[in-house]
């Protein structure tokens, strides 16, 4: 049988790692070849992630992992769920995302049951309700007047953007979306209402994709 190898990127709050895998004749072995911190970036009262030192990071597993020799067949990633970075019309990203431990969100989720109901938003979406799930997110740039979403051409959830950051192409993963309280679960589509309640637009986002989609 054939064997494969594939490159993981796990990344969390605080840490991330690159893991080289082998599948063969059915047996999957693997092991760390990096690994890497993720910390705060504090600025002017907000919290950011720094997306470009995730991407170098990302980078020196890839060259860890051609320094063994590998023939990787396949590269993913994962990462915590809920923050999203903004891209502009010509593809450059407007700025670091917002990090979910930043305090913009406090007292969000009263306000937009406000304009849209907590049942019905539990109803499109099922999932628990935290103050800094996606939607409460977007809402507080919106509250804020954030020129970042204003202009937005589209909406990158974190692991969609380190891959477009690698491959040029823009995708929306849907395990990912799925802790966004915007993507429900009977349709399997973001839902525009939430969206525009929440100062946002379906049209910012792009096409779901299911887990293991070849994307570049």
């Amino acid at each position: 049988m054939q064997t494969y190898t594939f490159l993981a990127f796990d990344l969390g709050a605080t840490s991330g790692r690159s893991i080289l895998a082998t599948l063969d004749n059915g047996k999957l072995e693997s092991r760390e070849l990096t690994r890497f911190s993720n910390t705060l970036l504090p600025v002017n009262g907000n919290v950011y992630w720094n997306i470009f030192g995730l991407y170098e990071a990302l980078l020196a597993g890839m060259k860890a992992a051609a320094a063994e020799g590998a023939k990787v067949d396949a590269i993913g990633i994962d990462t915590w769920g809920v923050d999203f970075v903004y891209v502009g019309k010509d593809g450059r990203l407007l700025g670091c995302p917002r990090a979910y431990r930043d305090p913009y969100t406090e007292g969000m989720q009263e306000a937009f049951f406000k304009v849209v109901p907590r049942k019905e938003v539990y109803d499109l979406t099922g999932i628990q309700f935290m103050n800094f799930n996606s939607l409460f997110q977007l809402y507080a740039a919106h509250k804020e007047g954030s020129t970042a979403l204003a202009v937005a051409d589209k909406i990158l959830f974190m692991p969609d953007a380190l891959s477009y950051l690698l491959t040029g192409k823009m995708v929306c993963e849907y395990t990912i979306a799925s802790t966004s309280q915007f993507l429900n679960p009977k349709t399997k589509q973001l839902d525009a209402k939430l969206l525009k309640a929440a100062g946002a637009s379906i049209e910012q986002f792009p096409a779901l994709v299911n887990p293991g989609t070849v994307i570049g």
